[in-house]
C-alpha cells in the first residue's frame, strides 16, 4: 500500500470514510444507533478485552464515547464492520491527534470475540492506516500495547508498525499503571 504524505499546513477536517472497504469489511463512522449492538458486543467480549482494554458496556457510556469520538478534532473513531451483514467486528479510533511538525495520532483498537482470528481487524487497520495518512494527512501513528498483548502486537507488527522502545508506567489500566511497549508507523513506510 502506498501512503501519501502531507505538509504541516494541512488543515484538519474531520471526515468519515465512506468509502473505505475491502473484500471483508468496511470502516464507517461511530453513530448513537450502534448503542445496543456495541454494548452487547462489548460485553460478550470481555474475556478476550480484560485485562487490556475496557470498551463501554452500557448504553449511557457508550453514547458519551461516541460522541467524544465524533465531536473532538483530536479524535477520530471507525467501527470495522462485517459485509455484507454489517454486523460490527470491532473498532479502531485515533486518538490524541497532534496537528502543526508532528501530525501524529495514538491508536486504540479491538476486535469483539466473533471476529477475533478472522483477520478483519487486520483489514480494518488497513483501511484506517490509508485514512490516515491520507484524508487525515498524519505523518505518524503510534499503538502503546502491554508486552503481554500478543495479539495486539501480532496485529501492528502484520501492519507494519516498528518497535521503538518501552514505557514502564506508561497508562493507568484495570487499577494499576501498567508498562507498554511503544510501536509506531509513518507515512511512506512499506508494507
Amino acid at each position: 500500500m502506498s501512503r501519501t504524505t502531507t505538509g504541516p499546513g494541512r488543515p484538519h477536517r474531520p471526515q468519515s470514510p465512506q468509502s473505505s472497504q475491502s473484500p471483508r469489511v468496511t470502516l464507517r463512522s461511530f453513530g448513537q444507533d450502534d448503542a445496543e449492538e456495541f454494548t452487547a458486543l462489548a460485553r460478550d467480549s470481555r474475556s478476550l478485552h480484560r485485562p487490556w482494554l475496557f470498551p463501554p458496556e452500557e448504553p449511557a457510556v457508550y453514547a458519551a464515547y461516541a460522541r467524544r469520538l465524533t465531536e473532538d478534532p483530536a479524535k477520530a473513531g471507525f467501527l470495522v464492520c462485517e459485509r455484507p451483514s454489517g454486523r460490527i467486528a470491532g473498532f479502531i479510533n485515533i486518538n490524541n491527534i497532534v496537528r502543526g511538525g508532528f501530525l501524529c495520532g495514538a491508536l486504540g483498537y479491538g476486535a469483539f470475540a466473533h471476529a477475533a482470528g478472522r483477520g478483519l481487524m487486520s483489514e480494518g487497520l488497513d483501511l484506517v492506516l490509508r485514512h490516515a495518512f491520507g484524508t487525515l494527512g498524519l505523518h505518524r501513528l503510534e499503538a502503546n500495547i502491554q508486552p503481554a498483548n500478543q495479539g495486539s502486537i501480532a496485529l501492528v507488527r502484520r501492519a507494519g508498525f516498528r518497535l521503538e522502545g518501552y514505557s514502564p508506567d506508561f497508562l493507568f489500566i484495570d487499577g494499576a499503571w501498567r508498562d507498554h511497549e511503544r510501536w509506531a508507523i509513518t507515512a511512506g513506510t512499506a508494507d
